[in-house]
């Protein structure tokens, strides 16, 4: 039995994984969610808050007095999204960083409902109950329970939604949750990734090149954790996490309900680890991303991905130099800036202006991307 942890007064990154399902939040008809990396805004640069009224981006200022970009926005651990999104613009992405609150209505609703839709699919398989959490141990604890709950089920070759991974890449935590696992005929183990679309139409092969990225880091952390290359001593180190901290009463007694004799989260880190490495279960076989219609649920079509570990590597090496501070961000090339027609952030953008990509030039290229 699957179980969400509800925090009343705890931050988002504080619940254990800030994006509790890494479902696809970018549609490229007319919506488009986080991405990227930084630029530098001038001092009038500005986005239209929800009042109305301006949002003065400040200028940043390049050098060695600038903190990393995990530091500066208070970072222990990144989404497998976050990589994923620089993949579309990274420039966009740090925008959102720095403007989190700013998402339009009409995005905001395209969200809510592929977020419905994950929902329903996973209670095709299992129940959820909530659990009242009240520390960062207790969230992170309700997410092992939830590894342990489903452990058995992979098993027994059974189908499993919205699993917890998380691993330690290049000396960065990822944190993800992977939509499905489940067997074929021939007993691969098969990871889907639904993708809901608003419009009846399949993606463009720049937003199939993300989606390809983020199931096979999906694999890359989940064949790690199976394989017993993921230690607690890592996690431990990245969240800032305390094992031998006593449970919540509520956590305790969930655990116990599920067979499981714990009374801190060392003891529970300590019975998933040794589950995971010692219950045999395999790497994922395959990759496979569906899209369907928001709309009518139907199947627009799917994608099987070829898993090439070594350009994986590469990307992920590339896309984590921004956060540790080794490199500026990066905009999209000149080629690719019809994206820059759904951004939110193209008339502060930095990185557009520096490069000559004006507003007029888009609609061409847009067009002709289609």
């Amino acid at each position: 039995m699957a179980e969400t942890g509800e925090e009343e007064t705890m931050p988002a990154e504080a619940s254990g994984f800030s994006d509790l399902s890494d479902s696809e939040f970018l549609d490229l008809e007319d919506t488009q969610e986080s991405s990227a990396s930084l630029s530098k805004p001038g001092p009038s640069s500005g986005l239209p808050g929800k009042d109305g009224m301006l949002i003065n981006f400040p200028k940043w200022k390049r050098g060695l007095d600038v903190l990393p970009p995990m530091e500066r926005f208070h970072l222990k651990y990144l989404n497998v999204t976050d990589l994923s999104t620089q993949n579309w613009c990274e420039q966009q992405m740090v925008y959102g960083k720095e403007l989190p609150g700013f998402l339009s209505p009409e995005k905001a609703a395209v969200l809510d409902t592929g977020a419905s839709i994950h929902l329903a699919r996973e209670l095709e398989v299992h129940d959820l109950v909530t659990v009242p959490i009240s520390t960062k141990e207790d969230a992170w604890a309700v997410k092992f329970l939830n590894i342990l709950s489903m452990i058995p089920t992979l098993q027994s070759e059974g189908r499993i939604r919205e699993f917890p991974v998380f691993g330690e890449v290049e000396s960065v935590l990822l944190v993800g949750v992977i939509d499905e696992l489940h067997y074929t005929a021939k007993g691969e183990l098969e990871l889907v990734e639904l993708k809901t679309r608003r419009r009846p139409v399949l993606p463009l092969e720049a937003q199939k090149k993300k989606d390809c990225f983020q199931v096979s880091l999906y694999k890359y952390i989940f064949d790690a954790m199976v394989q017993g290359k993921v230690t607690t001593a890592s996690l431990l180190h990245h969240v800032k996490l305390h094992p031998e901290k006593p449970l919540g009463p509520s956590v305790l007694r969930h655990a116990q309900q599920g067979g499981f004799s714990v009374k801190s989260l060392g003891d529970l880190m300590e019975l998933v680890f040794l589950s995971l490495t010692l219950s045999d279960l395999p790497v994922i076989d395959i990759l496979k991303i569906e899209y369907i219609h928001q709309e009518t649920a139907t199947v627009l079509g799917t994608e099987i991905v070829a898993f090439e570990e070594k350009e994986l590597r590469s990307k992920v090496q590339h896309y984590l130099a921004y956060w540790m501070g080794h490199r500026e961000p990066q905009g999209v090339d000149i080629e690719e800036a019809w994206k820059c027609r759904m951004c939110n952030y193209a008339d502060i953008c930095e990185w557009r202006k520096d490069r000559g990509v004006q507003s007029a030039t888009l609609e061409p290229q847009a067009k002709k991307a289609k």
